[in-house]
């Protein structure tokens, strides 16, 4: 009798301390959020907070947890999230090489090569890591064609991107980032990350114009209107490229800092597909394969009413990293044109139609099946990028809290997230505090927006989801950071 009097004991002990834990953390939180509310930087501000305990499903915190704003790249959390459970952690893209026409006995192909892409947004590019740089690839397509005892091609190098629709970057993008690298448009054939490495000759006088030197790799037909000056040193990259898909025509604008050297920026490939096309007949010309000099694309023939339907046989196929590897990159780097990627995928694999609308469809379709309500969601793109996107906290919170409760996929999923003070675009957070590697969580930044959200390890044990978003915030984006870092801290106590 007494040993099961002190068993109850132990029991409600056990059960008291750990409510009273709760009450204590759920206090702490709601200081932590009248600090942030409060604060003079954000008296013209939105600021919505979800935090949920991911095993009771429970809502901790709930301050403004289902209004809609701005989250910026956090929507990547969406993306990545309905990527690995639709497709699987271990999903590849592929990417082959064709030819039609036959080969004679001399090794001459009278007849096309093709290069057909599926979507894979990290073909060539410098991440994941242990990818193939866009020079590896080469050498491995030129040596499969040489395999097949091919000498000379006939006929043209043609890049294939038909797998995804023509719409390479979303109609709510802006000007201002799309000739960018960050503003990459997605492709069905895309290489080197679509984006090119543009030197600049920089000037010892203020004020002077800088002069373009070369592009890396080698962009053909890309022309720049330079309207660029020379700013004080130490003014960093002000520089911006403006330009759309399918157009050669770049604007410079802005500045680089005075100097001696070259400055290296980044833009976006205008034609992925014709880009690697005339990238592979480069390669084949210099190991000895001879050419006809023609690189295209299948949209170029097309519009030219010389679509391509002949019988095709296959060379080669190249496969991507697993899905896991590229969304850990898209983490880490908050890699745009990967997340755009995810979705039309998702779309292709599930409609036949590798178009932005028919995966955002497909995106919220599914989570609507797993029981999260998307009133509040407001998807115009999949990276964030978009300024139109507007998603409420709970959402965030609401997802992330189905994932955690897959062990499997929790294990995998929270893998791929920055770590507070170790890893990705967390890594310079959370030094010198006790919340360093506890909290797993994806940022999101543009002009007077910030976001965070992830997971956070409480001090009992349990996971939390949660989502922080503001828009309007009145000081510099670094001091709202500092002040959200405050918040997050209160997530382990």
């Amino acid at each position: 009798m007494m040993l099961n009097i002190s068993r109850r004991i132990v029991v409600l002990l056990i059960f008291l301390t750990y409510t009273i834990g709760n009450i204590v953390a759920q206090k702490s939180l709601e200081q932590a959020k009248e600090v942030l509310t409060n604060d003079e930087a954000m008296s013209y501000a939105s600021i919505a907070i979800s935090v949920k305990n991911v095993t009771t499903g429970k809502n901790i915190l709930n301050y403004n947890a289902n209004k809609s704003l701005c989250p910026a790249s956090s929507v990547k959390i969406i993306t990545t999230a309905s990527a690995i459970n639709l497709l699987g952690a271990d999903y590849t893209f592929k990417t082959e090489l064709l030819y039609d026409g036959e080969i004679d006995n001399e090794g001459v192909l009278n007849g096309n090569i093709y290069i057909k892409g599926y979507g894979d947004p990290s073909l060539g590019a410098s991440l994941p890591q242990g990818n193939k740089s866009t020079e590896e690839i080469l050498q491995l397509f030129v040596q499969a064609i040489k395999g097949q005892g091919i000498k000379e091609i006939k006929g043209k190098i043609i890049g294939d991107a038909s797998t995804f629709d023509n719409a390479a970057v979303p109609p709510t993008w802006i000007w201002e980032d799309m000739g960018n690298y960050y503003g990459a448009g997605c492709f069905g054939l895309n290489i080197n990350a679509n984006s090119y490495e543009l030197y600049l000759q920089q000037t010892s006088q203020l004020n002077a114009k800088p002069q373009v030197i070369k592009t890396k790799p080698y962009i053909p037909n890309l022309l720049f209107i330079n309207e660029l000056s020379s700013a004080a040193k130490g003014s960093g990259d002000q520089c911006y490229i403006y330009g759309v898909p399918y157009q050669n025509t770049r604007f410079l604008r802005g500045t680089i800092p005075i100097g001696n050297g070259e400055f290296v920026v980044k833009g976006s490939m205008p034609d992925p597909a014709f880009t690697f096309a005339s990238l592979l007949l480069e390669s084949l010309e210099m190991n000895d394969v001879k050419t006809s000099h023609l690189a295209t694309s299948v949209l170029e023939l097309t519009l030219l009413n010389n679509s391509q339907k002949l019988k095709k046989k296959k060379i080669y196929t190249h496969y991507s990293l697993p899905l896991k590897d590229i969304i850990n990159a898209t983490h880490d780097k908050s890699i745009n044109l990967y997340a755009e990627a995810f979705v039309k995928i998702i779309a292709y694999e599930k409609t036949g139609i590798g178009s932005l609308e028919k995966g955002l469809e497909k995106i919220k379709e599914y989570w609507q099946s797993r029981g999260v309500e998307l009133g509040a969601c407001f998807l115009k793109d999949g990276s964030g990028l978009s300024p139109k996107n507007a998603i409420s906290p709970q959402i965030f919170t609401d997802i992330l809290s189905i994932l955690a409760n897959d062990n499997n996929m929790f294990k995998i999923y929270k893998s791929t997230l920055p770590i507070s003070g170790e890893k990705g675009g967390l890594s310079y957070m959370f030094k010198n505090s006790p919340a360093k590697g506890k909290i797993y969580a994806k940022s999101g930044y543009m002009e007077r927006v910030r976001s965070y959200t992830g997971y956070a390890l409480a001090s009992n044990g349990d996971w939390l989801s949660f989502s922080i978003i503001i828009n309007n915030y009145s000081c510099s984006p670094s001091l709202a950071r500092k002040k959200m870092e405050k918040f997050m801290e209160s997530l382990i106590l």
